[in-house]
């Protein structure tokens, strides 16, 4: 639901931005609360009510008990504990959350079963790993409530440059464990390896609106190739970082019509998530309150932001 107007919130620069876009209903928010949050711009709560049980479905924990893999060079942000991401929760009204394991971290993935056990039943994972993991470490992260690995083609990573035979072979490995493999590609990479995405032998996962860059947008071949994956069955999308490729900024409508086209398409394979703490912004960080009321926008009915928020994530990652 979205609150009407209040005249207080209207002199936020979000609520200004967002005042010529959401369309105000009768039920009053109640979904998140004023709450300050490291490593996310405002404090206010998301103007869009959010059903029980919705899902931040993608998110990283930080925490200096553990320890940064040697091949990352880029810094540790700091504010990004568990205790902090349970801010955000209360800010944005979420219970649930998908912790991914962040490249900081290479494939020592202690710090995000540490997070899994801090949050209990109200998370799951998605892990790093290499072709060299053993079965027993993946049954460990599984039983653990990892549901996914992570495979990323764009930043560094322990074993150096990610290839499409390491795709295969790591897909194969998890198959076993039903788990599903996330991707993490440039819009390039995704029509270079469309031929090896369509015969994995899991579920796939399109990391970050399949970073299709702009101005090009729906019309790069990217995201030709991520709308026929969809189109298939074949695969899902994670509707987040609009900030990362949009060249208008808040509220971006670029990026925007990107998420929107993927969630007409097929709503029922869409996932969203805030990507807190946001490790890519090493400047002012995004406000996540706009990042929810952004679904107003890209979803323009109640049905299919609970589809997108509560239904679709209980589904693929067993909530």
């Amino acid at each position: 639901m979205i609150a009407p107007f209040n005249p207080r919130e209207h002199v936020l620069t979000r609520r200004g931005v967002l005042a010529g876009m959401l369309v105000y209903g009768t039920a009053a928010w109640a979904g998140g609360v004023e709450q300050a949050v490291p490593n996310t711009t405002g404090s206010a709560p998301p103007r869009l009510n959010v059903p029980a049980d919705a899902c931040d479905c993608h998110h990283h924990i930080y925490d200096g008990r553990f320890p940064v893999s040697p091949h990352w060079k880029q810094g540790f942000p700091p504010g990004a504990t568990v205790t902090d991401y349970q801010l955000l929760r209360r800010r944005l009204g979420t219970t649930r959350s998908v912790v991914g394991q962040p490249s900081t971290y290479g494939i020592d993935n202690r710090c995000l079963v540490d997070a899994l056990g801090q949050l209990g039943s109200s998370s799951r994972g998605v892990a790093v790993v290499d072709t060299d993991v053993k079965d027993e470490e993946l049954q460990a992260l599984t039983d653990a409530g990892v549901r996914a690995i992570r495979v990323n083609f764009v930043s560094p990573q322990t074993w150096g440059t990610t290839t499409p035979d390491m795709l295969a072979t790591l897909a194969k490995r998890v198959a076993a464990f039903g788990w599903h493999v996330q991707i993490l590609m440039t819009a390039d990479q995704i029509v270079a390896h469309e031929s090896v995405i369509r015969v994995l032998p899991t579920k796939v996962v399109v990391d970050h609106l399949g970073r299709i860059p702009q101005p090009n947008g729906v019309r790069h071949p990217g995201f030709a190739v991520v709308r026929r994956l969809l189109d298939e069955g074949r695969a899902w999308v994670k509707v987040t970082e609009p900030y990362e490729d949009s060249k208008l900024g808040p509220p971006y409508a670029d990026a925007s019509e990107v998420a929107r086209a993927y969630v007409q398409a097929a709503p029922q394979r869409i996932l969203w998530g805030t990507d807190w703490p946001h490790p890519t912004q090493r400047g002012t960080k995004p406000d996540d309150a706009l990042l929810v009321d952004l679904l107003a926008e890209w979803a323009s009915d109640d049905a299919t932001r609970r589809r997108i928020l509560v239904e679709n994530p209980a589904e693929l990652f067993g909530f």
